[in-house]
């Protein structure tokens, strides 16, 4: 196993790792809408938050070697099923191709009030 870290992410904000890579497969951590500059949050839709949370997404995908064309199961977590569409919209941005397997739930009280959080498991590319 090894360890992903960037600076192009959020910092973990409690005692985990950004990401793993085991058995070539990336187990990134959920992304919420901190900027990874900052650490404060990005947006107050969840259009805006849900951008910030894929370019998150994106940042910890190119440290693993991979991107989104081999992302193979996304989890994501809506603090409120009514955002659904617009989350998709953005989404559907994301993964114009092939569309990995996912989950879709809601969970009212995400990590410092976000909107939306995405978790991502993804083939890890070879050189």
């Amino acid at each position: 196993m090894s360890v992903v870290q960037t600076d192009k992410a959020p910092a973990a904000i409690g005692p985990y790792s950004q990401g793993i890579i085991a058995g070539g497969l990336l187990f990134a951590s959920g992304q919420i809408a901190l900027d990874p500059e900052t650490g404060g949050m990005v947006g107050q839709t969840v259009q805006e938050q849900a951008h910030q949370v894929l370019r998150n997404v994106a940042a910890l995908l190119e440290a693993a070697g991979t991107d989104f064309d081999h992302v193979v199961k996304t989890t994501c977590f809506l603090s409120d099923m009514g955002n659904f569409a617009a989350f998709n919209q953005v989404y559907a941005e994301y993964f114009p191709g092939r569309k990995p397997a996912r989950s879709a739930v809601e969970a009212p009280h995400l990590p410092k009030g976000a909107l939306v959080e995405v978790e991502v498991v993804a083939e890890v590319v070879a050189d």
